[in-house]
């Protein structure tokens, strides 16, 4: 049993990744500023904590995809960031893109800014998140038994794990890699065989750039469903362009319409539109009917995405180069299934109406995050037990605007609350920095209410 270290009041934090880090930094910061001591309990799976899946990445090639100016981890201080990199000593301006392992740094540096002992502390805990009960405040339970008592609790669980599952015969395949995420996935890719990448994304785009520069010989296959890749940022940046959605009733054909006038008005160039639509995502998302955001996820969605979430130019142009070489294919199709080759793995792809095969070493799968929350144990154990309930698409949790989840009967819970990630069917755009710093500032207030207006417990040592 883990309870208390201390007897200041208790906040836990499941999810130790960007969201979690962030919800604790803007908690303490309101902490600190109201002179209240504070525990913060942060909770990661793999003690990556305030890196979590994104900024954990050893590769120095892999870089944010968004520039310094934008990526401040703090709601109140855009500049904080660039500060921060040039008090270390990096040489940076506003419109660099720093590594992803450095962003990883500086969101450490900033959780352990936030904290101001003995007051205000963070209980950082390497560990798995079982279930959660409410018992007078929340308990939190840990896999093995341990547990965790707390006036409030913040689900920051990022993006669940990839939406496909692959038909492969032999899921135990040393060759095959389900979560390139998982600290050394890809370690092991080095011995020059190619590799099948399920997926065209932003992940995929990552294990290439390092599977390939880990071996010159490897080349690696990619196919999706569209075959589309993100698209390049470019220098220097366009100014966002304001662009107006008709009012009244909304249909993904009238923001599709708008946003093509949008962009003819503004000479062909997307980049000022789509930037100009960001601030309007949530809004314009919230104005869709269910069935207006199902038929978006399902025509729309991709196009948006790789558009909106872009890369880097040096990226862009490592990929260009890679297929300009022939080391890099992009497939459109689906794989049908994968079986034992003669390189380790024969995988068969569907396209146009043919199957073809390829012989690879790697399978990597890299579809992206999960498309059913209740997939994951946790939270198909919460909505089992009533205490949340899944948003009207299954893609996050329901809750309120300031982030308390809702029940099984659709009441806000005053101690269980969610961010970032986990709120995507409700904004759809709460995937970025941005957007989760801003959910992470205003619900800070709301966090502190919470802790004061509970009922006070004996500090537990055990």
């Amino acid at each position: 049993m883990l309870g208390r270290v201390s007897g200041s009041p208790t906040v836990a934090v499941v999810g130790g990744g960007a969201s979690g880090t962030l919800a604790a930094v803007h908690l303490l910061r309101e902490a600190r500023a109201r002179a209240m001591p504070l525990e913060v309990v942060l909770i990661d799976q793999y003690g990556r904590h305030a890196l979590g899946q994104a900024y954990s990445t050893t590769d120095p090639h892999h870089l944010l995809n968004a520039c310094a100016n934008k990526m401040s981890g703090l709601e109140d201080d855009p500049g904080h960031l660039l500060r921060w990199a040039l008090d270390d000593g990096l040489d940076v301006s506003d419109s660099d893109y720093l590594p992803r392992r450095t962003y990883g740094r500086y969101l450490r540096d900033l959780l352990a800014g936030a904290e101001e002992w003995p007051a205000r502390v963070v209980r950082r805990v390497t560990g798995t998140v079982s279930a959660l009960t409410r018992e007078r405040g929340v308990r939190v339970h840990l896999s093995g038994g341990g547990r965790i008592d707390a006036e409030a609790a913040v689900l920051a669980l990022g993006n669940r794990s990839q939406s496909a599952r692959p038909p492969i015969v032999d899921a135990e395949s040393p060759g095959y890699v389900a979560d390139p995420w998982v600290p050394d996935a890809l370690a092991g890719i080095r011995d020059g065989a190619p590799v099948f990448v399920l997926g065209t994304g932003l992940t995929m785009v990552d294990v290439a750039v390092t599977v390939t520069r880990a071996h010159p010989e490897t080349v690696v296959h990619a196919v999706s469903r569209h075959a589309l890749l993100p698209r390049p940022h470019i220098r220097p940046v366009p100014p966002p362009v304001p662009t107006t959605i008709p009012d009244g009733p909304l249909g993904v054909g009238d923001l599709l319409r708008a946003v093509r006038l949008a962009v003819r008005d503004n000479g062909g160039d997307w980049r000022g539109v789509v930037d100009g639509l960001r601030p309007q995502a949530q809004r314009l998302w919230t104005r869709l009917t269910p069935e207006e955001q199902r038929r978006f996820l399902g025509l729309a969605a991709r196009y948006w995405e790789v558009h909106r979430h872009r890369i880097p130019p040096v990226t862009a142009a490592r990929i260009a180069d890679l297929r300009a070489t022939g080391r890099l294919h992009v497939l459109r199709g689906r794989m049908v299934r994968a079986v034992s080759g003669p390189r380790g793995l024969r995988v068969q792809v569907g396209a146009d109406g043919a199957v073809r095969e390829l012989d690879v070493g790697w399978l990597v799968n890299a579809t992206g995050p999960g498309a059913d929350i209740t997939r994951d144990p946790l939270l198909a154990g919460l909505v089992a037990d009533g205490l949340v309930r899944p948003d009207r698409l299954r893609l996050g949790l329901d809750a309120d605007p300031g982030g308390a989840v809702l029940d099984a009967s659709g009441d806000p819970d005053d101690r269980i609350f969610t961010l970032g990630p986990m709120r995507r069917g409700s904004l759809y755009e709460t995937t970025a920095i941005p957007e989760i710093r801003a959910q992470a500032a205003a619900l800070a207030p709301r966090l502190v209410a919470a802790v004061v207006s509970a009922p006070r417990r004996a500090a537990s040592t055990g």
